[in-house]
């Protein structure tokens, strides 16, 4: 066998287990397959409508994923999006006014709320050095607490304004959740290569090492959890435009869900590998899973079993695909 054959061989394998090895390929094959099973079950699938619901109800929750992303990439575990989602959801059904004012007015209140929570959640974790899990526990147990003070029950109302704009659509027909989620995946592709970008990898993939390097790693794990806050606190502000009520509870589903959107989109909780956009994308196909389910006729109450097994299924293909990429046997 030739030299240059062996080299074409041999760059043609390291691609292909790069490809293997992506988890946000990964994902958007599992959500292709998913949408062509719903295409097939559903005969408006394809439909403006249909298309715009689609966006609709997998935003608040992708942007839920992204902020977590941002927190299991530094290999910590963020659980206040429970309750920053649930305070953000009851104040803008209660304490907010109608129209653009009233609209910027909320958008501004959840989103210092969830950098103010984010901060606490980075300080206890970065500079106290107490454990992400305990910190970010005792967060949401004030923030849920918090949110039951302000509303003791499901009711209030979302301004009109909030509710109808963001979730229609621009000119062209594109879904105003489709423009928020591609600004934020931009966002990304942006940030993941400034400094603190590359430094959040080198941070979770080995902490000591990122700082006996001269990277600041407080100060990323701190911006991290801040950057997670307010992600929250949009998710939640996208939620109480989409229920166009509040909950105190609302929160409680993000709980697991945000963190099964992080697995499926292929983001190690080991830290240092992952991609915000696979998370998103895992997001949107736990969306699509339950439409597919409903289309089916299957129960809601089944409806949890089966994102936990495509979840499990996820997080074994992202394993194997680890080890694919990285050359070793599984």
């Amino acid at each position: 066998m030739s030299a240059s054959v062996a080299n074409t061989r041999q760059r043609t394998a390291m691609s292909i287990r790069r490809l293997l090895g992506n988890g946000t390929l990964i994902v958007a094959a599992i959500y292709a397959l998913l949408f062509v099973i719903f295409a097939l079950r559903q005969a408006d699938a394809l439909s403006r409508n249909s298309i715009v619901d689609l966006f609709n109800n997998a935003l608040p929750l992708a942007l839920a994923a992204a902020g977590g992303t941002l927190v299991v990439l530094t290999r910590g575990f963020d659980l206040s999006v429970a309750g920053v989602v649930a305070l953000s959801n009851v104040l803008m059904a209660t304490v907010v006014g109608d129209g653009p004012a009233g609209a910027l007015e909320g958008l501004a209140m959840v989103t210092g709320i969830g950098l103010l929570v984010g901060a606490v959640n980075g300080v206890l974790v970065a500079y106290v050095r107490l454990q992400s899990i305990a910190s970010t526990l005792a967060t949401m147990i004030v923030t849920s607490g918090l949110a039951l003070l302000v509303l003791d029950a499901p009711g209030g109302n979302v301004p009109d304004f909030v509710a109808d704009t963001l979730t229609d659509v621009v000119a062209g027909g594109i879904p105003v959740a489709a423009v928020i989620a591609l600004a934020v995946v931009l966002a990304w592709l942006v940030l993941r290569r400034t400094d603190w970008g590359v430094a959040l990898y080198a941070v979770g993939a080995d902490e000591t090492a990122a700082g006996l390097a001269g990277i600041p790693t407080r100060r990323v794990m701190f911006l991290a959890y801040c950057l997670a806050g307010v992600f929250y606190a949009l998710s939640g502000y996208m939620l109480s435009a989409l229920t166009a009520t509040g909950n105190p509870n609302a929160g409680n589903s993000y709980l697991l869900l945000t963190f099964a959107a992080i697995a499926i989109g292929g983001t190690s909780f080991s830290g240092g590998r992952g991609d915000v956009v696979g998370a998103m994308l895992g997001a949107a196909t736990l969306t699509l899973l339950q439409k597919v389910l409903f289309s089916a006729g299957v129960s809601s109450f089944y409806t949890g079993i089966f994102q936990g097994i495509v979840m499990i299924l996820a997080v074994l293909v992202a394993a194997l695909s680890d080890r694919i990429a990285s050359g070793r046997r599984a």
